[in-house]
Protein backbone atom coordinates (compact mmCIF):
# COMPACT_ATOMS: atom_id res chain seq x y z
CA UNK A 1 0.00 0.00 0.00
CA UNK A 2 1.38 3.42 -0.96
CA UNK A 3 1.03 6.44 1.51
CA UNK A 4 -0.07 8.91 -1.12
CA UNK A 5 -1.19 7.56 -5.10
CA UNK A 6 -0.14 10.93 -6.82
CA UNK A 7 1.73 8.99 -9.30
CA UNK A 8 0.01 5.75 -9.47
CA UNK A 9 -2.03 5.01 -12.74
CA UNK A 10 -5.34 2.78 -11.83
CA UNK A 11 -6.97 1.55 -15.77
CA UNK A 12 -10.70 0.84 -15.40
CA UNK A 13 -12.47 -1.33 -18.15
CA UNK A 14 -15.97 0.49 -18.93
CA UNK A 15 -16.50 4.05 -18.49
CA UNK A 16 -20.31 3.43 -17.52
CA UNK A 17 -22.02 4.87 -14.35
CA UNK A 18 -20.05 2.33 -11.96
CA UNK A 19 -16.36 3.48 -13.59
CA UNK A 20 -17.34 7.11 -13.28
CA UNK A 21 -18.76 6.77 -9.25
CA UNK A 22 -15.29 4.75 -8.81
CA UNK A 23 -13.65 7.82 -9.76
CA UNK A 24 -15.51 9.73 -7.79
CA UNK A 25 -13.85 7.69 -4.91
CA UNK A 26 -10.57 7.53 -6.45
CA UNK A 27 -10.15 11.24 -5.82
CA UNK A 28 -10.28 11.53 -2.41
CA UNK A 29 -6.47 9.04 -2.86
CA UNK A 30 -5.40 11.37 -5.39
CA UNK A 31 -5.57 8.27 -7.70
CA UNK A 32 -5.10 8.96 -11.64
CA UNK A 33 -7.53 7.21 -13.03
CA UNK A 34 -7.51 5.99 -17.37
CA UNK A 35 -10.80 4.83 -18.79
CA UNK A 36 -11.38 2.81 -21.72
CA UNK A 37 -14.48 2.34 -23.22
CA UNK A 38 -16.21 1.94 -26.83
CA UNK A 39 -18.81 5.29 -26.46
CA UNK A 40 -16.76 8.30 -27.05
CA UNK A 41 -19.76 10.06 -24.61
CA UNK A 42 -19.49 7.61 -22.39
CA UNK A 43 -20.36 8.86 -18.40
CA UNK A 44 -16.55 8.84 -17.72
CA UNK A 45 -15.31 10.70 -20.38
CA UNK A 46 -15.29 13.86 -18.91
CA UNK A 47 -13.93 13.34 -15.68
CA UNK A 48 -11.65 10.90 -16.37
CA UNK A 49 -7.92 11.45 -15.99
CA UNK A 50 -7.45 9.66 -19.48
CA UNK A 51 -9.91 8.84 -21.60
CA UNK A 52 -9.52 5.94 -24.33
CA UNK A 53 -12.18 5.47 -26.79
CA UNK A 54 -11.86 1.30 -28.12
CA UNK A 55 -13.29 -2.09 -27.90
CA UNK A 56 -12.87 -3.78 -24.56
CA UNK A 57 -13.03 -7.39 -26.16
CA UNK A 58 -10.12 -6.44 -28.65
CA UNK A 59 -7.05 -7.67 -27.30
CA UNK A 60 -4.81 -4.96 -28.40
CA UNK A 61 -6.79 -2.51 -27.27
CA UNK A 62 -7.22 -3.75 -23.88
CA UNK A 63 -3.06 -4.87 -23.69
CA UNK A 64 -2.18 -1.75 -24.67
CA UNK A 65 -4.57 0.51 -22.57
CA UNK A 66 -3.07 -1.69 -19.95
CA UNK A 67 0.12 -1.11 -20.37
CA UNK A 68 0.31 2.53 -19.29
CA UNK A 69 -1.12 1.25 -16.07
CA UNK A 70 -0.05 0.06 -12.89
CA UNK A 71 -3.18 -1.44 -11.98
CA UNK A 72 -6.55 -2.61 -13.67
CA UNK A 73 -9.65 -3.54 -12.93
CA UNK A 74 -13.18 -3.59 -14.75
CA UNK A 75 -16.80 -2.09 -14.01
CA UNK A 76 -18.15 -4.77 -16.39
CA UNK A 77 -17.34 -8.50 -17.58
CA UNK A 78 -17.49 -8.20 -20.58
CA UNK A 79 -13.50 -7.99 -21.43
CA UNK A 80 -10.83 -9.65 -23.43
CA UNK A 81 -9.52 -11.28 -20.36
CA UNK A 82 -6.32 -13.14 -22.81
CA UNK A 83 -5.26 -9.89 -22.68
CA UNK A 84 -5.29 -9.18 -18.80
CA UNK A 85 -3.65 -12.47 -18.47
CA UNK A 86 -0.73 -11.70 -20.57
CA UNK A 87 -0.93 -7.56 -18.79
CA UNK A 88 0.05 -10.08 -15.29
CA UNK A 89 2.78 -12.34 -17.04
CA UNK A 90 4.49 -8.69 -17.69
CA UNK A 91 3.61 -7.19 -14.13
CA UNK A 92 0.61 -5.35 -14.79
CA UNK A 93 -1.84 -6.02 -11.82
CA UNK A 94 -5.16 -6.91 -13.18
CA UNK A 95 -7.88 -7.47 -9.83
CA UNK A 96 -10.39 -9.15 -10.06
CA UNK A 97 -7.73 -11.87 -11.54
CA UNK A 98 -8.51 -12.52 -15.19
CA UNK A 99 -9.84 -16.09 -14.14
CA UNK A 100 -12.36 -14.98 -12.04
CA UNK A 101 -13.49 -12.94 -14.87
CA UNK A 102 -13.28 -15.52 -17.38
CA UNK A 103 -15.78 -18.14 -15.32
CA UNK A 104 -18.04 -15.27 -14.85
CA UNK A 105 -18.52 -14.45 -18.28
CA UNK A 106 -19.86 -17.96 -18.22
CA UNK A 107 -22.74 -18.17 -16.41
CA UNK A 108 -22.71 -22.39 -17.14
CA UNK A 109 -19.01 -22.09 -15.29
CA UNK A 110 -20.48 -19.98 -12.52
CA UNK A 111 -23.08 -22.60 -12.07
CA UNK A 112 -20.81 -25.39 -12.87
CA UNK A 113 -18.85 -23.53 -10.17
CA UNK A 114 -20.95 -24.11 -7.24
CA UNK A 115 -22.13 -27.21 -7.68
CA UNK A 116 -18.22 -27.94 -7.34
CA UNK A 117 -17.87 -26.04 -4.45
CA UNK A 118 -20.92 -26.79 -2.07
CA UNK A 119 -22.69 -23.66 -2.69
CA UNK A 120 -26.44 -23.39 -2.55
CA UNK A 121 -28.05 -22.98 -6.29
CA UNK A 122 -30.69 -24.21 -8.05
CA UNK A 123 -30.81 -27.18 -10.34
CA UNK A 124 -30.08 -26.81 -13.92
CA UNK A 125 -29.45 -28.45 -17.27
CA UNK A 126 -26.56 -27.39 -19.78
CA UNK A 127 -27.94 -27.02 -23.33
CA UNK A 128 -26.75 -26.76 -26.34
CA UNK A 129 -29.64 -24.96 -28.27
CA UNK A 130 -33.05 -24.43 -28.68
CA UNK A 131 -33.83 -28.15 -29.71
CA UNK A 132 -31.88 -29.19 -26.14
CA UNK A 133 -34.43 -26.36 -24.27
CA UNK A 134 -37.36 -28.51 -25.28
CA UNK A 135 -36.06 -31.62 -23.97
CA UNK A 136 -36.35 -30.80 -20.75
CA UNK A 137 -40.23 -30.19 -20.46
CA UNK A 138 -40.65 -32.31 -17.54
CA UNK A 139 -38.22 -29.44 -15.91
CA UNK A 140 -40.41 -26.53 -16.30
CA UNK A 141 -41.22 -23.91 -15.03
CA UNK A 142 -37.52 -23.18 -15.68
CA UNK A 143 -35.73 -20.04 -16.69
CA UNK A 144 -32.96 -20.12 -19.86
CA UNK A 145 -30.34 -18.31 -19.66
CA UNK A 146 -27.51 -17.59 -22.78
CA UNK A 147 -23.91 -18.75 -20.93
CA UNK A 148 -22.45 -15.62 -22.12
CA UNK A 149 -23.06 -11.65 -22.76
CA UNK A 150 -26.28 -11.51 -20.80
CA UNK A 151 -26.30 -8.55 -18.83
CA UNK A 152 -28.67 -5.97 -17.41
CA UNK A 153 -31.68 -8.38 -18.10
CA UNK A 154 -30.54 -9.76 -21.84
CA UNK A 155 -30.17 -12.82 -22.23
CA UNK A 156 -32.47 -14.50 -19.81
CA UNK A 157 -35.73 -16.16 -20.23
CA UNK A 158 -38.32 -16.93 -17.98
CA UNK A 159 -40.37 -20.17 -19.42
CA UNK A 160 -43.34 -21.48 -17.03
CA UNK A 161 -45.85 -23.57 -19.73
CA UNK A 162 -44.99 -26.10 -22.86
CA UNK A 163 -46.40 -23.26 -24.95
CA UNK A 164 -43.73 -20.82 -24.26
CA UNK A 165 -40.75 -23.10 -24.43
CA UNK A 166 -40.29 -22.92 -28.30
CA UNK A 167 -39.20 -19.01 -27.31
CA UNK A 168 -35.82 -20.72 -25.84
CA UNK A 169 -32.31 -19.74 -27.13
CA UNK A 170 -31.47 -21.38 -29.86
CA UNK A 171 -27.05 -21.18 -28.41
CA UNK A 172 -25.32 -22.67 -25.56
CA UNK A 173 -26.64 -21.93 -22.43
CA UNK A 174 -28.74 -23.74 -19.20
CA UNK A 175 -31.68 -24.07 -18.36
CA UNK A 176 -32.36 -23.80 -14.17
CA UNK A 177 -35.02 -25.22 -12.44
CA UNK A 178 -37.70 -21.52 -11.62
CA UNK A 179 -37.18 -20.58 -8.18
CA UNK A 180 -40.51 -20.16 -6.31
CA UNK A 181 -38.80 -17.01 -4.06
CA UNK A 182 -40.46 -15.05 -1.38
CA UNK A 183 -37.36 -12.51 -1.67
CA UNK A 184 -34.39 -11.38 -3.61
CA UNK A 185 -31.59 -10.33 -1.95
CA UNK A 186 -27.83 -9.31 -2.32
CA UNK A 187 -24.98 -9.39 -0.22
CA UNK A 188 -21.55 -7.51 -1.45
CA UNK A 189 -18.26 -8.92 -0.14
CA UNK A 190 -14.98 -7.55 -0.21
CA UNK A 191 -11.77 -9.12 0.15
CA UNK A 192 -8.38 -7.98 -0.18
CA UNK A 193 -4.92 -9.79 -0.84
CA UNK A 194 -3.84 -10.08 2.91
CA UNK A 195 -7.49 -12.30 2.69
CA UNK A 196 -9.04 -10.01 5.17
CA UNK A 197 -12.80 -10.16 4.36
CA UNK A 198 -15.96 -7.59 4.83
CA UNK A 199 -18.95 -8.20 4.02
CA UNK A 200 -21.82 -5.22 3.43
CA UNK A 201 -25.48 -6.06 5.45
CA UNK A 202 -27.93 -8.13 3.21
CA UNK A 203 -30.29 -5.84 0.77
CA UNK A 204 -33.54 -6.62 -0.81
CA UNK A 205 -34.23 -6.02 -4.20
CA UNK A 206 -37.26 -5.41 -6.24
CA UNK A 207 -37.18 -5.94 -10.08
CA UNK A 208 -39.07 -3.96 -12.76
CA UNK A 209 -41.24 -6.45 -14.61
CA UNK A 210 -40.44 -6.11 -17.97
CA UNK A 211 -36.93 -4.64 -17.80
CA UNK A 212 -35.83 -7.42 -15.46
CA UNK A 213 -33.19 -5.01 -13.71
CA UNK A 214 -33.62 -3.42 -10.26
CA UNK A 215 -36.30 -0.81 -9.61
CA UNK A 216 -35.86 -0.99 -6.02
CA UNK A 217 -33.54 -1.41 -3.00
CA UNK A 218 -34.51 -1.67 0.65
CA UNK A 219 -31.26 -1.72 2.86
CA UNK A 220 -31.27 -3.30 5.71
CA UNK A 221 -33.67 -6.06 3.86
CA UNK A 222 -36.49 -7.24 6.25
CA UNK A 223 -35.26 -11.01 6.81
CA UNK A 224 -34.30 -12.69 10.13
CA UNK A 225 -30.87 -13.01 11.79
CA UNK A 226 -30.33 -16.66 10.91
CA UNK A 227 -30.88 -15.53 6.87
CA UNK A 228 -28.62 -12.77 7.24
CA UNK A 229 -26.10 -14.77 8.58
CA UNK A 230 -26.81 -17.44 5.94
CA UNK A 231 -26.57 -15.21 3.42
CA UNK A 232 -23.30 -13.35 4.54
CA UNK A 233 -21.85 -16.71 5.03
CA UNK A 234 -22.56 -17.70 1.62
CA UNK A 235 -21.22 -14.85 0.05
CA UNK A 236 -17.98 -14.36 2.02
CA UNK A 237 -17.51 -18.41 1.23
CA UNK A 238 -17.83 -18.04 -2.56
CA UNK A 239 -15.36 -15.03 -2.61
CA UNK A 240 -12.96 -17.18 -0.85
CA UNK A 241 -12.94 -20.37 -3.04
CA UNK A 242 -12.71 -17.96 -5.93
CA UNK A 243 -9.63 -16.73 -4.19
CA UNK A 244 -10.55 -13.35 -5.53
CA UNK A 245 -9.49 -10.00 -4.91
CA UNK A 246 -11.59 -7.31 -5.17
CA UNK A 247 -15.56 -6.28 -4.76
CA UNK A 248 -18.39 -9.19 -5.33
CA UNK A 249 -21.84 -8.65 -5.44
CA UNK A 250 -23.55 -12.00 -4.82
CA UNK A 251 -27.44 -11.74 -5.78
CA UNK A 252 -29.61 -14.67 -3.72
CA UNK A 253 -33.13 -15.84 -3.83
CA UNK A 254 -34.84 -16.69 -0.21
CA UNK A 255 -37.10 -19.53 -1.09
CA UNK A 256 -40.59 -20.04 0.22
CA UNK A 257 -39.15 -22.82 2.98
CA UNK A 258 -36.52 -20.13 4.31
CA UNK A 259 -33.65 -21.35 2.23
CA UNK A 260 -30.66 -19.09 0.62
CA UNK A 261 -29.24 -20.07 -2.79
CA UNK A 262 -27.15 -17.94 -5.10
CA UNK A 263 -28.46 -17.02 -8.30
CA UNK A 264 -25.27 -15.38 -9.64
CA UNK A 265 -22.43 -13.23 -9.01
CA UNK A 266 -20.93 -9.85 -10.32
CA UNK A 267 -16.96 -9.46 -9.78
CA UNK A 268 -17.63 -5.38 -9.26
CA UNK A 269 -19.15 -2.64 -8.21
CA UNK A 270 -22.95 -3.35 -8.31
CA UNK A 271 -26.57 -2.38 -8.46
CA UNK A 272 -27.25 -3.40 -5.07
CA UNK A 273 -24.78 -1.42 -3.58
CA UNK A 274 -25.25 2.31 -5.18
CA UNK A 275 -27.07 3.13 -1.82
CA UNK A 276 -24.01 2.78 0.63
CA UNK A 277 -22.69 6.12 -0.83
CA UNK A 278 -25.22 8.02 1.52
CA UNK A 279 -26.25 5.02 3.76
CA UNK A 280 -22.88 3.18 4.76
CA UNK A 281 -19.77 3.87 6.94
CA UNK A 282 -17.99 2.93 3.80
CA UNK A 283 -19.17 3.45 -0.06
CA UNK A 284 -19.13 -0.26 -2.12
CA UNK A 285 -16.54 2.25 -4.13
CA UNK A 286 -14.12 3.19 -1.51
CA UNK A 287 -14.57 -0.83 -0.51
CA UNK A 288 -13.30 -1.80 -3.87
CA UNK A 289 -10.38 0.25 -3.85
CA UNK A 290 -9.50 -0.31 -0.28
CA UNK A 291 -9.44 -4.00 -1.50
CA UNK A 292 -7.54 -3.80 -5.41
CA UNK A 293 -4.79 -1.83 -3.22
CA UNK A 294 -4.62 -4.11 -0.06
CA UNK A 295 -5.80 -1.69 1.99
CA UNK A 296 -7.41 -2.38 5.66
CA UNK A 297 -11.15 -2.56 4.32
CA UNK A 298 -13.72 0.22 5.66
CA UNK A 299 -16.29 -0.41 7.98
CA UNK A 300 -19.82 -1.45 6.12
CA UNK A 301 -22.45 -0.42 9.17
CA UNK A 302 -25.22 1.35 7.95
CA UNK A 303 -25.72 4.57 9.32
CA UNK A 304 -29.24 4.82 8.54
CA UNK A 305 -31.74 2.92 6.75
CA UNK A 306 -32.11 3.36 3.19
CA UNK A 307 -33.82 2.63 -0.35
CA UNK A 308 -32.62 3.15 -3.97
CA UNK A 309 -34.95 3.50 -6.92
CA UNK A 310 -33.07 2.84 -10.65
CA UNK A 311 -33.57 6.31 -12.85
CA UNK A 312 -35.01 4.23 -15.78
CA UNK A 313 -35.75 6.16 -19.65
CA UNK A 314 -39.31 6.38 -19.89
CA UNK A 315 -40.89 3.59 -22.26
CA UNK A 316 -41.62 4.99 -25.45
CA UNK A 317 -38.99 8.59 -25.10
CA UNK A 318 -35.80 8.19 -27.28
CA UNK A 319 -33.36 11.24 -27.54
CA UNK A 320 -31.88 14.12 -25.22
CA UNK A 321 -32.83 13.57 -21.87
CA UNK A 322 -35.18 16.01 -20.09
CA UNK A 323 -36.25 15.49 -15.91
CA UNK A 324 -39.71 15.25 -15.60
CA UNK A 325 -40.72 16.59 -11.78
CA UNK A 326 -37.09 17.88 -10.18
CA UNK A 327 -38.34 20.36 -8.43
CA UNK A 328 -41.18 18.17 -6.70
CA UNK A 329 -38.84 15.64 -6.29
CA UNK A 330 -36.53 17.35 -4.15
CA UNK A 331 -38.85 19.00 -1.98
CA UNK A 332 -39.23 14.86 -0.81
CA UNK A 333 -37.04 14.66 2.70
CA UNK A 334 -34.11 12.34 2.63
CA UNK A 335 -33.12 12.13 -1.19
CA UNK A 336 -30.35 12.34 -3.05
CA UNK A 337 -29.66 12.37 -6.71
CA UNK A 338 -27.31 10.27 -8.75
CA UNK A 339 -27.15 11.21 -12.54
CA UNK A 340 -24.75 9.08 -14.97
CA UNK A 341 -23.97 12.04 -17.23
CA UNK A 342 -25.79 10.35 -20.00
CA UNK A 343 -26.89 12.97 -22.72
CA UNK A 344 -29.72 10.49 -24.48
CA UNK A 345 -31.90 8.40 -22.90
CA UNK A 346 -33.91 5.82 -24.56
CA UNK A 347 -36.49 3.45 -22.93
CA UNK A 348 -35.13 1.37 -19.83
CA UNK A 349 -31.36 2.54 -20.42
CA UNK A 350 -30.15 2.99 -16.47
CA UNK A 351 -30.07 7.46 -16.31
CA UNK A 352 -29.80 7.26 -12.75
CA UNK A 353 -30.23 6.74 -9.10
CA UNK A 354 -31.79 8.30 -6.43
CA UNK A 355 -30.91 6.93 -2.65
CA UNK A 356 -33.32 7.50 0.23
CA UNK A 357 -32.42 7.76 3.76
CA UNK A 358 -34.50 7.63 6.49
CA UNK A 359 -35.00 5.71 10.02
CA UNK A 360 -38.42 4.69 9.63
CA UNK A 361 -38.78 1.57 7.17
CA UNK A 362 -42.22 1.98 6.43
CA UNK A 363 -41.65 5.75 5.58
CA UNK A 364 -38.94 4.49 3.17
CA UNK A 365 -40.86 2.92 1.01
CA UNK A 366 -43.56 5.21 0.90
CA UNK A 367 -41.04 7.69 -0.31
CA UNK A 368 -39.29 5.50 -2.69
CA UNK A 369 -42.80 5.01 -4.71
CA UNK A 370 -43.14 8.39 -4.49
CA UNK A 371 -39.66 8.77 -6.30
CA UNK A 372 -40.46 6.47 -9.02
CA UNK A 373 -44.11 8.08 -9.57
CA UNK A 374 -42.76 11.64 -9.47
CA UNK A 375 -39.16 11.76 -10.97
CA UNK A 376 -39.28 10.60 -14.65
CA UNK A 377 -36.49 10.37 -17.47
CA UNK A 378 -37.85 11.88 -20.56
CA UNK A 379 -37.32 13.71 -23.78
CA UNK A 380 -37.09 17.42 -24.75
Amino acid sequence: MKEFYGNFKLGILGGGQLGRMLIQSAIDYNIDVNILDPAPQAPCANIATKFTCGSLTDFETVYNFGKECDLVTIEIENVNTEALKKLVSEGVTVFPQPEIIELIQDKVAQKNFYKENGIPTSPYHVVKNREEVMEHADFLPFVNKLAKEGYDGRGVKVIKSPEDISQGFNAYGLVEKYIDFDTEISVIVARNEKGETASFPTVEMSFHPTANMVEFLFSPAVISPDIENEAKKIAEKVIEKLNMVGLLAVEMFVTKNGEVVVNEIAPRPHNSGHQTIEANLTSQYEQHLRAILNMPLGKTDIIFPSAMVNLLGEDGFSGEVYCEGMEEFLAIEGVHLHLYGKKETKPFRKMGHVTIVDSDPESLRIKARKVKDTLKIKTK
